[in-house]
């Protein structure tokens, strides 16, 4: 048996074709590609506008950057997640306030979130960074309601899950995760494990047209060559820095795979969905347990996490059985560094409840229905789970 990732990408002849040609052509950076990507990316999410950037990472630090974030800036998110989504606040030198989550759905928890705005001053959080854990969508109808009531911008971290969306249940309307109906921004990865995979990639996307342009500029060392921007201009060679910026440009090559792997986005929904009903009829009445899905969500299943009482048995036992599941995540708010900062073990039951018992089993496109029953065969054999 190969070695079973809980994450694969996949790269086709018709990707590696994109990639040489882009090679091959006049231009390996700031050339067409990028542009072709982020339009057709802003196409498929429904949004107006994309801003292709080198990571996830990148893509979160100019975007607090455009919200504003600065020097003291107070802003709330989900200590389940990846370190970056709190980082990007650090880099901007913000302050990030840690929300538990919901056990139901492993998401910030939009109550626990209500309560600390009635009880701190009116104006003291500036924004939100909610996550669309392992594809499941945030509910960002309500968590909108509350922000315009406390008058804070919503930054959704919606790397791991392109193609997901939420139904409003009152109007019928879908509202895909990242289109911009109801954050102001939002940020994708294309990291090899994520559902459209670069090498390495990131995505910003909004419908507000005066941070979408401020975005360029950050991306790009703050510098603009469009004639409309320009305080002056000398000539057709004239380009202006206009603010601090950083060299957070995507190549040719990573766009050109990109825009080659978003045309087998829908087929890869499809088939990761179809590995998680699979999953969950095998689960049933058993002592495993996954996470319950609302009728109104259209998860994107990025991962597939189950929940076990001894979970580092599990994990050691599976590897030794060539499946290579993982941990998602370590709650940010006990890494070193931000206990160091005075976070402290103990804030988060919830959370750190959740990851002593998480873990995230194979799921990607690639997976054959005979590899995922041999992972369904040992996971139920460590458990001996069945009832």
């Amino acid at each position: 048996m190969k070695v079973l990732n809980y994450g694969r990408h996949h790269i086709t002849e018709a990707d590696m074709k994109a990639v040489c040609d882009a090679l091959q052509s006049d231009y390996i950076t700031q050339g067409p590609r990028v542009a072709e990507f982020e339009e057709k990316f802003a196409e498929y999410i429904g949004c107006k506008y994309a801003v292709a950037v080198s990571n996830g990472t990148t893509a979160l630090h100019i975007a607090a950057l455009g919200l504003g974030v600065k020097k003291g800036t107070k802003v709330i998110t989900t200590p389940i997640t990846f370190s970056a989504s709190a980082n990007c606040i650090k880099y901007c030198e913000g302050d990030i306030t840690f929300v538990d989550i919901n056990p139901h759905n492993i998401l910030i928890d939009i109550e626990k979130v209500r309560a600390l705005l009635e009880q701190s001053p009116k104006g003291t959080y500036s924004g939100i960074i909610p996550v669309d854990f392992a594809g499941y969508p945030v509910d960002l109808k309500a968590l909108r309601a509350l922000a315009d009531e406390y008058g804070m911008w919503i930054l959704e971290d919606a790397c791991h899950a392109p193609g997901g969306y939420f139904i409003d249940e009152k109007s019928g309307r879908q509202h895909n995760c990242g289109d911009g109906s109801l954050a102001d921004a939002a940020i994708f990865s294309f990291h090899p494990v994520k559902h459209i995979a670069c090498g390495e990639g990131g995505m910003v996307t909004t419908n507000d047209q005066e941070l979408y342009e401020k975005l360029l500029l950050l991306r790009n060392h703050g510098i603009t060559k469009e004639p409309h921007l320009l305080h002056e201009n000398h000539g057709g060679w004239y380009y202006e820095m206009q603010i601090l910026g950083f060299n957070y440009r995507m190549t040719e090559m990573q766009a050109a795979l990109g825009i080659s792997q978003l045309d087998r986005a829908d087929s890869g929904i499809i088939r990761r969905r179809e590995i998680a009903a699979k999953y969950d009829d095998a689960f049933k009445n058993t002592s495993i347990e996954t996470l319950p899905l609302e009728d109104n969500m259209g998860h994107a299943y990025h991962l597939y996490i189950i929940k076990v009482e001894d979970r580092k048995a599990l994990y050691e036992s599976l590897r030794e059985k060539n499946i290579y599941a993982q941990i998602h995540y370590i709650p940010v708010h006990t890494m070193p560094y931000y206990q160091s900062l005075g976070y402290k073990k103990g804030s988060m039951p919830i959370a750190e409840a959740y990851y002593e018992k998480c873990i995230s089993i194979p799921m990607y496109p690639t997976l054959t229905d005979e590899e995922q029953d041999y992972v369904i065969a040992k996971v139920k054999e460590f458990s001996l789970c069945e009832i």
